[in-house]
């Protein structure tokens, strides 16, 4: 009698399912099912954790296949060319100590101990990676003791000093003679980094601590073809020119000081911005039926415990002591937000409760991987929680859709839209996110919405819809989401009052529009190129005289559109009027008003725009009512 072969049941994204013999490879099961683009499968997911094409299946559970054009199929190619660049680094400068290597925003980059590099040494290490790409050299995963580790590492005082803070779980990953110690999942081979480019050079502190020893770093990317890299490495140097932080500095908005890395300080002009922003998100919130709260911005950890962040986010917090309790910096508003809900019983009639919350929040960023607005320890979110019966769902979520839709809209952003599944560390049980995701899902479908599924890419504690900008130079950028949420009113025993007089649990929703503040300012300042759109700008028109004379008359055309809610600002000085307007220009002042012997006589302005664009003499009201009219619709 023939034994019966051992199985398990793989169970896709689309809900089918199929049999497979117990211990087949993820990539026996691509080969075997051939699926569509099977070449570009880079890592799969296995209930929710990336595993290696090699890895081995023992039981039923749910697969995904993951490949270069979702997020964590990026990160894990980036971060394979990572260790392809370590390779080629040791072979190169033997002496060189490794550290950490992990993915950013635009890709990689490595830490070492080496004497300082020079962009003739990338020429070399891009040589020799070339090299290592060509012999297709298999990414082989060895799970090892903390001993073993140890051993592997003995002449590495940094990598000690990371295996010394586990216990056990410790992974190698190793391309022929050369090793490091990573958790994976890594691209099957070498031969898969079709092309990359080393892109810079810097400088950086062992664990970002300036007390610690300072290390050298090169950055750089990779894609699957050359060119999808041309098309990056334009897309950069147009970057480049528009980089926020420059523009920052000349206008004059913010800054950031070793005091407080990866704080931002706001100047007065920078204020103006982020005012102008709030405004209009509170204008379009009240006509949406939001209310406002404020929450504070420290609170006990026994909160954090009880909200899952502790056992799920602790690693990103920032703690405190007071009276000798644990407390936590938030680095998420919606506990406190939960807390005011709480205050007392809501009833049916009273959902859906759209509360809204313009919050502070602190997380732990690595030093490496803070950039300007983009990438902060401290930043300011569009928070808002909706709290809704279960019927309610699908309505809200298309209702926060059009929000989002007429904010992005405004400032002539496109977009796509993603939805991120469940993650493998989350809380709730499997029929809350089987309820949720589709939920999501049915929403999307029934405004017609095309979306691409970011598998396990969720929020601990839900689904989410995450909604990705594409800017005038063609990047994209992740701002909004939206968040279902059934595991924290279970958590928090949240209820409402129903039509039949008990008590039913609510479902909340998350949801941010701009996302990161700091970040959407940063975002809009590198796509506009600085030249915000004269609601936005903080400067919006300076007056020009061509002589002395003529200041009385200036000054009242000042005062009038100063008085009139107009950021104006006068320019008197003895300078010619070509270089005060250059010099307006270059402010990237919206409007230039020039006066002189004629406009004083004909109570008129001259006007031209930051692109030199002549409007041409002007009555002043006239003009005025204009640029009211531009500011109220916020063209």
């Amino acid at each position: 009698m023939t034994k019966k072969l051992a199985v398990v049941r793989l169970t896709f994204p689309d809900g089918s399912e199929s049999e497979f013999e117990k211990g087949i490879a993820v990539s026996e099961v691509i080969a075997k099912l051939k699926p569509e683009n099977a070449k570009k499968i880079l890592v799969a997911r296995l209930d929710g954790i990336l595993v290696d094409l090699s890895k081995k299946i023992e039981n039923n559970c749910r697969i995904e296949f993951i490949a270069f054009d979702s997020r964590q199929g990026k990160e894990v190619y980036w971060h394979s060319c990572a260790h392809v660049m370590a390779n080629a680094i040791t072979n190169i400068f033997p002496n060189a100590l490794l550290t950490i290597g992990p993915v950013v925003d635009t890709g990689f980059y490595y830490d070492m101990d080496h004497a300082p590099f020079n962009p003739e040494d990338l020429k070399k290490i891009e040589k020799e990676m070339n090299r290592i790409i060509s012999r297709n050299i298999p990414f082989t995963r060895k799970e090892v003791s903390k001993s073993e580790a140890i051993g592997i590492f003995q002449k590495n005082p940094f990598k000690i000093e990371l295996i010394n803070e586990f216990n056990e779980g410790l992974t190698v990953y190793s391309q022929e003679g050369f090793a490091d110690l990573c958790r994976g999942p890594h691209v099957p081979s070498s031969g898969y980094i079709k092309a990359f480019k080393l892109t810079k050079i810097a400088g950086a502190y062992w664990r970002g601590d300036a007390k610690n020893k300072q290390l050298q770093r090169i950055y750089g990317v990779a894609f699957p073809d050359e060119k999808l890299l041309n098309e990056y490495v334009n897309m950069l140097a147009e970057a480049e020119k528009r980089d926020h932080r420059k523009i920052g500095k000349d206008l004059d908005l913010f800054s950031i000081h070793e005091e407080g890395p990866g704080f931002i300080f706001w100047h007065p002009k920078g204020m103006v911005v982020r005012n102008s922003l709030l405004d209009f998100w509170r204008e379009l919130h009240r006509k949406h039926g939001y209310s406002e709260i404020s929450t504070p911005i420290i609170l006990n950890c026994k909160l954090w415990v009880q909200s899952g962040h502790m056992a799920n986010y602790k690693d990103n917090m920032y703690f405190t002591k007071i009276d000798e309790q644990d407390f936590a910096i938030k680095p998420m508003n919606c506990p406190g937000g939960i807390l005011v809900y709480r205050e007392k019983l809501h009833s049916y009639r009273e959902l859906p409760l759209r509360i809204g919350e313009i919050g502070t929040v602190h997380r732990h960023e690595l030093s490496g991987v803070l950039a300007g607005l983009f990438r902060v320890r401290c930043f300011t979110q569009d928070d808002a929680h909706i709290y809704m019966t279960p019927e309610q769902i699908k309505e809200e979520i298309i209702g926060v859709i059009s929000l989002t839709n007429e904010v992005y809209t405004k400032f002539g952003f496109t977009y796509n839209v993603e939805l991120s599944t469940r993650p493998a560390k989350s809380m709730g049980t499997d029929e809350q996110w089987n309820t949720a995701e589709n939920a999501l899902k049915e929403a999307m479908d029934s405004r017609g919405i095309q979306y691409k599924i970011n598998p396990g890419d969720g929020a601990f504690y839900g689904p989410k819809i995450d909604f990705h900008l594409k800017d005038c130079i063609g990047r994209t950028w992740q701002c909004g989401t939206i968040q279902l949420d059934m595991a924290n009113p279970e958590r928090f025993d949240l209820t409402y009052e129903g039509s039949d007089g008990k008590k039913h649990r609510p479902v909340m929703i998350h949801r941010t529009v701009y996302g990161s503040l700091e970040r959407f300012i940063g975002i809009l300042t590198e796509h506009y190129a600085g030249k915000f759109p004269l609601w936005l700008n903080p400067v919006q028109v300076r007056i020009l005289t061509v002589a002395d004379r003529f200041e009385p008359y200036a000054k009242g055309i000042y005062e009038k559109y100063f008085n009139a809610g107009l950021r104006a600002e006068l320019d008197v000085r003895p300078e010619s009027i070509s270089y005060k307007v250059r010099e307006a220009q270059l402010n990237k002042i919206n409007y230039i008003l020039v006066v002189g012997e004629r406009e004083a006589g004909n109570n008129t302005v001259t006007v031209r725009t930051r692109d030199n664009k002549i409007i041409g003499e002007i009555d002043s009201e006239e003009f005025l009512g204009r640029l009211l009219e531009e500011i109220k619709e916020r063209r």
